[in-house]
């Protein structure tokens, strides 16, 4: 039985409008170029470089440090703050648009809530693989600890804070700091040697991973809030329904 004329006509107006309002693919760079002054760019360099270095030295230090201690808690916090402060510090920064099909630019919202839950579902599938690795195994066993022990509010406002200083820093400072045609590749690049000093392969693969993710959605929308609400949620799904499926595998 096929609609009748009315009915069609509502059909394609649906259509139209849904499909105005997805958003272009990912590989899409934002027409948007932010003019900065000679003084904005050099101040911006020098932050960035000296950001860069204490935030990495502080992120590898809370990881050394005992589940659910004190210590913990204070270094992951003030790894937090550096990536943020020195972010913030280095010059304006900018959230970015969404490019729909029909042209029109939205705020991002749902497509990076979207972004962030299918990250982790291949990061799900991918931990059924790496689970059965021993050195993989081992090294997420050892960030998985953190959330295993420590106090859930605590570790879920670590994780909250680290996640919009490390966009707010690589996605906002550094990436302005980067020509546009290396951006996504350097920014990662960085953001993957700064986690170098946790010392753990995991956390390297998955910076190597998300940074590029992250990088190109900044690409995409020219500005780092959909980077940000993509990384939060992916990283509190990690958090809460990762560590259960090592448990099962300890039971298997």
């Amino acid at each position: 039985m096929t609609p009748s004329a009315p009915m069609a006509g509502v059909l394609r107006r649906v259509r139209s409008a849904v499909g105005g309002r997805l958003p272009m693919p990912i590989t899409h760079v934002a027409p948007v170029h932010h003019l900065e002054s000679s003084q904005v760019a050099a101040r911006r360099r020098t932050v960035v470089v000296g950001t860069s270095v204490v935030g990495a030295t502080v992120l590898g230090f809370s990881l050394a440090a005992p589940p659910n201690s004190a210590r913990f808690y204070v270094l992951t916090m003030a790894a937090a703050a550096t990536w943020t402060v020195g972010g913030l510090w280095s010059g304006p920064l900018h959230l970015g648009w969404i490019e729909g099909r029909d042209q029109r630019l939205r705020r991002p919202w749902v497509t990076p809530v979207a972004t962030g839950a299918a990250a982790f579902g291949f990061f799900h599938a991918c931990a059924l693989v790496a689970r059965r690795v021993p050195f993989l195994d081992t090294a997420i066993r050892r960030v998985l600890r953190f959330a295993e022990q420590g106090s859930m509010p605590l570790v879920l406002v670590t994780t909250y804070a680290n996640a919009v200083g490390e966009e707010v820093f690589f996605r906002g400072a550094l990436y302005a700091t980067l020509p546009r045609e290396q951006a996504v590749l350097a920014s990662t690049g960085v953001y993957a040697l700064a986690t170098v000093t946790t010392r753990n392969p995991a956390l390297v693969l998955a910076a190597s991973v998300m940074g590029t993710l992250f990088g190109m959605q900044r690409r995409a929308s020219g500005g780092l809030q959909a980077p940000l609400i993509t990384h939060v949620t992916w990283s509190t799904l990690m958090v809460r329904y990762l560590p259960p499926l090592f448990r099962s595998a300890d039971r298997s």
